[in-house]
């Protein structure tokens, strides 16, 4: 099969099988084995399907495949479908390949859930799968604004999986509504972009851009509108508040959907309509900066937590700032290299965290320590995963994150530059931090005794690591003797420049935390403002809260009584006549034939009457 569309659509259709006969045939979703072992086959099957489409479509154009979905006399209302070329067969193989290896893993990590929970677990993955990649593959607005919801559905019940917890449940909501605010001003771009051209069809429009025939009046509040949907679902500021507390959902689900796949929809959407986005500056240089501040924000936090899945994910945001700054900054392909090579090693570090919290039933740091010693093969993986963090050359995050940076001096954006650099040095310390606490010095009380029962991952989870963590380690070697097209000419001094920071901050972390030169007690008390301001997150929690108690809270009982005693009340009155009436007329009803008769013979006399009756 040479057709790379048909290709891309067998992808995402095996893991749609999947999820319909979980979701129908309940026995098997019941027996959470055979629910794991469908989904991972068919999803093993679709990250083929999607490396045979990259294959073929890799030094084409565009290749369509489409499907009337609501007919009509004047043509189809809505079609959907695929839309194949280079990027989006890439993006499909990261989405099939984590998609796949997460599932794996979970196999291991889950092993202790009830086989029904576990048999949901894998219908939600199957749903999200098949979702994310009708997201990338959408041909048109239509198709992308559904599969965008149904992701953020599935976000919802991933990270709310263990709904009896108060916290997962607090945090799937959060994470909801978070995003929905920024979906709102989604679909009125959307909305607003039809009026002003005719269509949701992506090559439609992009021919339109071409020829300069896309209004350009209003064009910056329709670009600023769909942006917002894709800063609630990359969480950039001041949408980032929702991705930390997601992190009460199970770690594979972490590594799926908040560190490879979902939260990069939306630099993915950027990427995708860049070419609209270029028509207005004004909303690119928002992004670029907010990019920025973002990725130096988030990598302030970092520095501050305890939880080991907390650090990542503010380590995710902070990188999805790097990748919209790029964007932002005019270089596209250089945040799309980003979101490739940081979909790779960010999942394997959060699969490693869940092979060290699975070992050691602990999230927090300081409750480890020493387990390089019980944990040979985990402390690799994930060394490997923090090297590429941080940018050390011949590790995956090197030359991507160098291509933002050197973007962002080609873009003219000094300001954000400084910003980024300096949020990859705290990157540095803040992920060495987390491996000198963890796995350097001695055994934690907690697992420290001669009877503990802390090893390494068993096979389901670690060959999943050992991959990624080949993967990490051959991009980063491999990276830069591949033809990647750049769009401005590169600065030496930028590449000797991220590697200092980097070097530098593991440098800071080692003396910190490994020799204790320095202390950290004194190092807290330097900064001690700045801690104090990170450790409560910068008060945004607190402003949200605030927002939604004092405006949301307000506004919804102004509209429950609305609802209660207006509509409701309009609805019962004239429901209380009708019975009434009812009740009145059904009196002149006497049950005798004699009496309807008369009533007949009245009624004919009082129509012949009144034809005769003169005018």
């Amino acid at each position: 099969m040479s057709d790379p569309a048909l290709l891309a659509l067998a992808a995402l259709l095996l893991p749609a099988v999947s999820f319909l006969v979980l979701a129908i045939v309940a026995p098997l979703r019941r027996d959470g084995h055979a629910a794991a072992y469908l989904s991972i086959v068919l999803s093993a099957a679709s990250l083929v399907a999607a490396v045979a489409a990259w294959r073929v479509s890799a030094a084409g154009g565009f290749t369509e495949r489409l499907f009337t979905w609501i007919p009509a006399d004047a043509g189809p209302l809505a079609v959907v479908g695929v839309l194949a070329d280079g990027d989006s067969t890439l993006m499909l193989i990261l989405v099939a390949l984590v998609s796949f290896l997460v599932q794996v893993y979970s196999l291991g990590y889950l092993s202790d859930e009830a086989l029904p929970s576990l048999g949901r677990y894998y219908t939600y993955q199957s749903l999200f799968a098949f979702s994310m990649m009708g997201l990338v593959l959408a041909p048109n607005f239509v198709q992308l604004f559904i599969c965008w919801e149904l992701v953020g559905l599935c976000s919802y019940l991933l990270i709310g999986y263990w709904y009896t917890r108060p916290e997962a449940a607090r945090a799937a909501v959060k994470a909801f509504w978070i995003t929905k605010a920024g979906d709102t001003g989604m679909v009125v771009g959307i909305v607003l972009l039809w009026y002003q051209t005719g269509t949701f069809d992506f090559l439609q429009l992009l021919q339109l851009a071409d020829t300069g025939l896309i209004p350009l009046e209003g064009l910056g509040v329709i670009t600023f509108c769909i942006y917002l949907g894709a800063a609630g679902k990359s969480a950039q500021f001041p949408f980032h508040v929702w991705l930390p507390d997601a992190m009460e959902g199970p770690t594979p689900v972490s590594a799926l959907i908040h560190a490879a796949t979902m939260v990069t929809a939306g630099v993915y959407l950027l990427t995708r309509l860049v070419w609209l986005f270029r028509l207005t500056p004004d909303v690119m240089e928002i992004v670029a900066w907010n990019g920025a501040f973002t990725a130096l924000l988030a990598a302030v936090l970092a520095c501050v937590q305890t939880d080991i899945k907390r650090v990542l994910a503010y380590s995710t945001v902070s990188q999805l700032g790097y990748m919209m700054a790029a964007i932002g900054a005019g270089f596209a392909s250089a945040g799309f290299l980003h979101l490739l090579t940081h979909g790779i090693f960010k999942a394997l570090l959060f699969l490693g965290a869940g092979a060290v919290i699975h070992a050691v039933a602990t999230n927090e740091i300081f409750q480890m320590g020493g387990l390089w010693r019980k944990m040979p093969q985990t402390t690799i993986v994930f060394v490997v995963g923090a090297l590429s963090l941080a940018g050390i050359p011949f590790f995956g995050g090197f030359f991507s994150k160098e291509e933002i940076l050197g973007a962002t001096m080609a873009g003219g954006f000094r300001g954000a530059f400084v910003m980024l650099l300096f949020a990859a040095f705290l990157t540095a310390f803040y992920m060495f931090r987390v491996v000198f606490i963890a796995f350097g010095g001695t055994p934690a009380p907690a697992h420290g005794s001669a009877e503990s029962h802390v090893h390494d991952a068993p096979p389901f989870m670690a060959l999943p690591l050992w991959i990624l963590a080949a993967l990490a380690v051959g991009v980063g070697i491999f990276l830069p003797f591949v033809h990647w097209e750049a769009e401005f000419e590169a600065l030496h001094w930028i590449t000797y420049a991220a590697i200092t920071v980097a070097v530098l901050g593991i440098a800071l972390a080692h003396l910190v935390y490994q020799r204790r030169a320095i202390s950290a007690g004194t190092l807290a008390a330097v900064f001690a403002p700045v801690r104090i301001a990170a450790e409560r997150r910068f008060w945004l929690d607190d402003l949200f809260a605030g927002i939604y108690r004092a405006i949301i809270l307000r506004f919804s009982l102004i509209v429950g009584w609305v609802d209660r005693y207006l509509v409701d009340g309009v609805l019962n009155v004239l429901s209380a006549w009708t019975l009434m009436a009812g009740d009145r007329l059904r009196r002149i009803q006497t049950g005798q034939p004699q009496d309807y008769v008369y009533g007949i013979a009245l009624g004919v006399i009082a129509l012949l009457v009144w034809i005769r009756w003169p005018r």
